[in-house]
């Protein structure tokens, strides 16, 4: 079946959507206004469907053109990113590869990976985008970055998560605090206590499903802190304690005003997985990066704190080369 509609459709809808109106999306596409109502009405056309209503003399995408935006942000990001990845196969340029950590910014280990996969795959270089963290999923499938590293069970649409490592969430406190002394936490311990958190709405899988709703025991939500950093260094000045992954602060560990301590007898083990595009081919370089990634960590478990080469959780973290 041939598209009913062309790339500048596309580009009309993405365009709006940055800017909010017709105007200031036709300047920003080079048409005059009139040009701009005119393709709208040919895509509504063509699709026999409305993608627009004004509301108080507002644009507003119905639900058709809110769906169609969504696959006009990833097929415009594709195309783009297909063309680059042409010229720099032509030009013999270097391929470039973003990946971000999804709700953590811990990369201590990201050094000593690239000096070995630099040796491997010369012509790809790899690039950090920090600020695709808070919506790594959205930023992965609009083409802002190519590959997101994220704790927990990862699942939607046009995306395929590969097991990476299994981690623990741990318990931090400061060297002082009361609990410090304690090798297991349990959720009575937590009565009373002032928590932080990066965020209050429950996630499957983490320590409220897992170790506070079955106990009926709460701490005190102290604040949110939307920085897992900015939660240990409040950690750290005496003001809570919080629940984290124990790769992601293990660094933050060896100076010894902060300590961990395991959560339950069993512990709470955490996936991390690589999640990739489902469109992604095999032999790309984001590919190759995410399997040399899953190699490194069968077989290097310096890397990730808690990564052992059969994948058993660690109760004790180790620390990269």
């Amino acid at each position: 079946m041939q598209p009913r509609l062309e790339i500048r459709h596309l580009q009309m809808l993405l365009a709006i959507a940055e800017t909010g109106s017709v105007t200031a999306a036709a300047a920003k596409l080079g048409v005059t206004s009139s040009a701009l109502s005119h393709r709208i009405r040919e895509a509504e056309r063509r699709l026999d469907v409305v993608l627009y209503e004004r509301i108080k003399r507002q644009l507003r995408m119905t639900p058709a053109g809110a769906h169609l935006y969504q696959a006009a942000a990833r097929l415009l990001a594709e195309l783009s990113r297909a063309e680059a990845d042409v010229q720099r196969v032509h030009g013999g340029a270097r391929r470039i590869v973003r990946l971000c950590i999804g709700a953590y910014s811990a990369y201590h280990w990201l050094p000593a990976f690239l000096k070995v996969f630099a040796e491997v795959a010369p012509g790809v270089e790899v690039q950090v985008a920090a600020d695709a963290a808070r919506r790594p999923l959205v930023n992965l499938m609009e083409g802002a970055i190519d590959m997101a590293i994220m704790p927990g069970e990862v699942a939607g649409p046009g995306v395929t998560a590969h097991k990476l490592f299994t981690d623990e969430l741990v318990a931090i406190m400061p060297a002082k605090h009361r609990l410090a002394g304690k090798a297991v936490i349990r959720a009575e311990d937590l009565a009373g206590e002032d928590y932080l958190t990066y965020d209050k709405t429950p996630e499957p899988g983490y320590e409220y499903e897992r170790l506070m709703l079955p106990a009926r025991i709460f701490p005190r939500w102290r604040t949110t802190v939307e920085l897992p950093e900015a939660i240990v260094e409040l950690v750290r000045a005496g003001f809570g304690l919080s629940i984290l992954t124990r790769w992601a602060i293990e660094p933050h560990l060896r100076d010894g005003s902060i300590v961990c301590a395991r959560v339950t007898d069993d512990g709470l083990p955490l996936p991390w997985s690589i999640v990739l595009r489902d469109s992604e081919h095999a032999g790309s370089p984001v590919l190759n990066l995410a399997q040399a990634l899953q190699s490194w960590c069968d077989g290097d478990p310096g890397m990730f704190a808690a990564v052992t080469p059969k994948r058993r959780v660690r109760t004790r973290a180790q620390r990269p080369r």
